[in-house]
């Protein structure tokens, strides 16, 4: 058994293991990118369905490397805009690349309300002129990475980066071509500050079926919207499929599962949650996908509903089940389901008074929202010392206990700091308040 579980061990160990400086996104896409182009890591539609949805990817010996023949085929399987669907992942599996800066763009689309559709469009329009053609596409997808060129990397990150963005990446570094190197094949890149994205010479799925296989199509702003509300109900569909069985309809503990399974609770603090929605919930009820899509949605509005709730609370008091309401439909422009709203409360609601704390609830859903990615500077000095002791010392025995003080460490440092936020002037000074 020790071998097998040694033959399958994850490539992302193999390459980022001991990459530290690397970012949450960059370790989770060489995580769980399954193929390889030209030197250039990507992940396939079905990797990254299962790298938003599945804590580890599925075991494999290594990376499928994909010749040039085999990379022409995938525009066959990849179907144009009109054709688009909420199964559109689904369908493609592993027939289609994603490049790092897509799955970034794709990370963004889950957490935009539908009233930034419209936003996201026009960022990409750069023109101005209601289309994206595929040059406006590449330039401006790459700002999606973030600033590179300050960053301090060690040697194992800096060959981790390389396999990210490949030899674009690497000049922009300015790490010299070796000697008698043909400069020729690695200065195809768009011309931007960074030099992440290249050219046209690998055309990704996205790229296909947005602008076709010509790359002469241009992209306008209702088959956009399609595409961003279609990616939004396929990665729910998932999560919901995953708990409902078949069924039209999930149980209540299943619908708090779904949205505490991203957040930073210790395992008594998660237990505390269930428990007290099984004491409160006198008939189950069960959710409905429209329901859960609903509630979703107004997730994706929760700063919107931060926003409201500060100006409306201006003493930060909990609110009642009327005010949680009309603040949803205030944020997001339709009703939710009074069940849902009941639900809500018996999960959150942690005297039982009818009151919620909207600032823990926030920040509970905010995990859920950017599902783990999104996490303070402080929790990032936490959990790197807390690797640190883990692969030093750490072993299978006590491993769940580690788990446990790093929810734990997290959690206190969360609410330390969101409490500051709201009170600076009992706290830290001026200059700590952004670490939410």
């Amino acid at each position: 058994m020790g071998q097998t579980a040694g033959a399958f061990k994850p490539i992302y160990d193999e390459i980022a293991d001991k990459a530290i400086k690397l970012t949450a996104r960059e370790r989770r896409f060489i995580k769980f990118a399954s193929v390889e182009f030209d030197g250039q890591i990507y992940m396939t539609p079905q990797d990254f369905l299962e790298s938003v949805v599945e804590q580890e990817p599925r075991p494999r010996l290594k990376r499928k490397s994909l010749t040039h023949a085999e990379v022409q085929q995938l525009k066959d399987y990849t179907p144009p805009l009109k054709h688009g669907s909420s199964q559109l992942f689904r369908s493609l599996r592993d027939k289609g690349i994603i490049s790092y800066t897509e799955y970034l763009f794709l990370l963004s689309v889950l957490t935009k309300p539908h009233s930034g559709f419209r936003i996201a469009f026009n960022m990409f329009d750069t023109d101005g002129n209601q289309r994206v053609d595929k040059d406006e596409f590449l330039v401006i997808r790459q700002l999606l990475g973030g600033s590179l060129k300050d960053r301090d990397l060690d040697e194992a990150t800096r060959k981790a980066m390389e396999k990210i963005f490949s030899f674009a990446w690497k000049g922009k570094r300015g790490i010299e071509p070796k000697e008698g190197e043909e400069p020729g094949e690695h200065d195809d890149y768009v011309d931007d500050e960074q030099g992440l994205q290249r050219k046209h010479k690998v055309d990704t799925s996205l790229q296909i079926h947005f602008f076709g296989k010509k790359g002469d199509k241009d992209l306008q702003y209702d088959g956009f919207y399609n595409f961003m509300k279609n990616l939004q109900t396929e990665v729910l569909e998932l999560e919901f499929c995953e708990f409902s069985k078949g069924h039209e309809r999930i149980s209540e503990v299943d619908f708090a599962k779904i949205l505490l399974r991203y957040t930073y609770l210790d395992t008594d603090e998660y237990d505390n949650y269930l428990d007290r929605l099984l004491d409160r919930e006198a008939k189950e009820k069960g959710v409905s996908f429209d329901e859960f899509r609903q509630f979703c949605q107004f997730l994706n509005n929760l700063d919107d509903f931060s926003i409201a709730m500060r100006m409306y609370t201006l003493a930060d008091q909990p609110i009642s089940k009327d005010e949680f309401s009309r603040a949803v439909k205030i944020c997001t422009g339709s009703e939710l389901n009074s069940h849902l709203i009941d639900t809500v409360f018996a999960i959150f609601d942690e005297d039982g008074d009818g009151l919620l704390s909207y600032k823990e609830f926030i920040a509970i859903m905010k995990d859920r929202v950017h599902r783990g990615f999104k996490v303070s500077h402080y929790e990032h000095v936490v959990e790197d010392y807390l690797d640190d002791i883990e692969k030093g010392t750490v072993y299978a025995d006590n491993f769940r206990q580690l788990l446990k003080m790093r929810s734990r460490a997290c959690r206190r440092l969360r609410r330390y700091l969101l409490y500051f936020y709201y009170h600076p002037d009992h706290g830290p000074d001026e200059g700590t308040r952004h670490y939410r």
